[in-house]
């Protein structure tokens, strides 16, 4: 665990294991804990885990107004010129997925390697742009308790909230310990986020797709695009889970990851 200045910020992060780095972004409105089975997985696998909390999620700074998803980005390459780290291999879910895509489009000679979970890639709607806006202003208003409650059965399916309660309790607790200011701010820059379709035809390293077989947010059919899109990217498709597979059911999210890692080339893993 660490923490860097980030221009005005300071940015908290895990940083665990030795080797080729493994970057993970966390989704909204969690917090690295998120990707606490992967940390502790690939930290013992012979990977340098890094997983940091974006500005305005967990203990990271909480920046209010609007945040864009290149201002996240921005925050994680200066994170890892702080760490002294070169290239790497890239996760991200839902919209860590999205910011994995704007990172891929600010430098990717930084990225040896993309993981896209759970995410799409298509620039919001008008009347996403809307909803995303009026969320920002009840989560202020309301706080994050109602909002967690309401999407928590959208977030997990329907056997994760029965077999495994305590992953569901994390999910739960990740999002009411969010920052209203900062989950606001996300969704303000998440209205306004680039198409990145045509981005993705020009992704040049191995990429990861995994989606869970139950995730309404980002179904099935989304995932395909992304898959479609990129040259020679894999799909993986999580049977049981909704939007978090690698919270829901760690060991098979864990299995389609170290196969993907292990097939990079020396070079992208070194």
């Amino acid at each position: 665990m660490g923490s860097v200045m980030c221009e005005e910020i300071t940015v908290e992060y895990e940083d665990e294991g030795s080797g080729a780095p493994l970057v993970l972004v966390h989704g909204h409105p969690f917090d690295r804990s998120m990707w606490r089975p992967q940390t502790e997985h690939f930290s013992r696998a012979g990977w340098r885990v890094i997983a940091p909390d974006l500005r305005g999620y967990g203990e990271s700074t909480v920046v209010p107004g609007k945040t864009p998803l290149e201002s996240f980005a921005r925050d994680l390459l200066t994170l890892l010129d702080r760490l002294g780290i070169g290239r790497f291999v890239l996760g991200g879910l839902s919209m860590g997925g999205q910011i994995v895509m704007e990172c891929y489009r600010l430098f990717p000679e930084r990225i040896r390697g993309l993981v896209l979970a759970d995410t799409f890639a298509a620039a919001e709607t008008e009347e996403g742009r809307a909803a995303r806006h009026a969320m920002a202003e009840r989560l202020l208003r309301e706080g994050m308790a109602g909002y967690a409650q309401e999407v928590l059965a959208k977030m997990v399916s329907s056997r994760t909230l029965t077999h495994r309660p305590e992953a569901a309790a994390h999910v739960l607790a990740m999002m009411k310990a969010t920052a209203p200011e900062g989950a606001a701010a996300a969704l303000r820059g998440r209205a306004e986020r680039p198409d990145y379709r045509e981005l993705l035809t020009r992704v040049s390293v191995p990429a990861l797709v995994v989606v869970g077989t139950e995730d309404t947010y980002t179904p099935v059919s989304d995932a395909r695009d992304l898959h479609a899109r990129i040259p020679d990217a894999t799909l993986a498709v999580i049977e049981r889970t909704a939007h978090l597979p690698n919270l829901e059911r760690p060991d098979a999210f864990n299995a389609v990851l170290a196969e993907f890692l292990n097939s990079l080339p020396k070079s992208a893993a070194a």
